[in-house]
């Protein structure tokens, strides 16, 4: 069984049908034939040109100040939000909109990058994670992608005391994290919801491990990763992005990663590449 095709136990019924359904849904209104062709996502950026260096490359004179964040294992903590099979395997319900960036950058390979040097010098981890439970899908209203995420099952579990059909499903971590995420020591915070962590324990746990700076990569670029970006800079943390330990969709409403990392340019206290923030982590040691 493929890790995904039990993922929506509990909150649809189970068959390979309803599953590859929703695989079709995700890819309606065109996505599938333009990620496919690599074709006109976003100002007639073809998806091999915007993930090529030249589209994301950072200005050559920036008018923005240039601001850093000094990385300290006392204070200093590694989170990854949402490195999930549906979001980073090739068997999650995003892969035809997600692929072609995750490949790109490298995303599955640099998360892992990130978490062995972590690990490794003995800096706090924290995993975001984000679950759909059967009661989350009577919410009455709902953004366009929180209406899709919730119509191809993504995240799903049978409930939030239950994990039977959990382990290998589209909600479970990525097979190669989890020695990092299972060691007993990484904080696994309760669930966010939509894209921040307003709604689960996060900024909690942080702050009770003396956590006042943040390393944040993981899933997408422009929404939970952007979304935790936001919610950590207003509650007073300084944060780091790592901006190929991320990805984001490619649909005709536009490249998600190039949304994101404009906005990761403004308002960032820092934004490093996966060797950047590797090489600061392990000589903070």
């Amino acid at each position: 069984m493929k890790c995904c095709d039990h993922h929506n136990e509990g909150s649809a019924p189970d068959s390979e049908e309803i599953h590859e359904s929703r695989r079709k849904l995700l890819m309606g209104g065109g996505a599938a034939a333009a990620v496919a062709a690599g074709v006109g996502l976003s100002g007639g950026i073809g998806v091999a040109e915007a993930a090529g260096e030249g589209a994301y490359a950072d200005p050559a004179e920036p008018a923005l100040p240039q601001t850093d964040v000094d990385v300290n294992l006392a204070n200093t903590a590694l989170v990854i939000t949402d490195p999930q099979i549906d979001f980073l395997s090739p068997d999650g319900v995003t892969w035809g909109v997600v692929g072609a960036s995750v490949e790109s950058n490298g995303t599955v390979e640099n998360i892992g990058k990130l978490l062995k040097a972590a690990k490794s010098v003995g800096m706090t981890v924290a995993i975001s994670p984000h679950y759909y439970y059967p009661t989350d899908h009577g919410w009455k209203f709902g953004g366009p992608l929180e209406k899709l995420m919730h119509a191809i099952g993504m995240f799903d579990r049978k409930g939030p005391l239950s994990t039977d059909g959990f382990e290998g499903s589209g909600a479970d971590f990525m097979p190669e994290y989890k020695p990092y995420i299972e060691d007993g020591k990484t904080i696994i915070a309760s669930p966010h919801k939509v894209y921040g962590p307003e709604a689960n324990d996060l900024s909690l746990q942080l702050r009770k491990a003396g956590i006042d700076k943040v390393i944040l990569a993981g899933m997408s670029a422009n929404l939970c990763v952007q979304a935790h970006l936001h919610e950590l800079l207003e509650q007073g943390y300084e944060v780091a992005v790592v901006r190929d330990a991320t990805a984001a969709a490619m649909l005709p409403e536009g490249d998600g990663y190039m949304a994101a990392l404009i906005n990761f340019r403004y308002i960032a206290n820092a934004l490093w590449t996966t060797e950047e923030a590797t090489k600061r982590i392990t000589e903070a040691a």
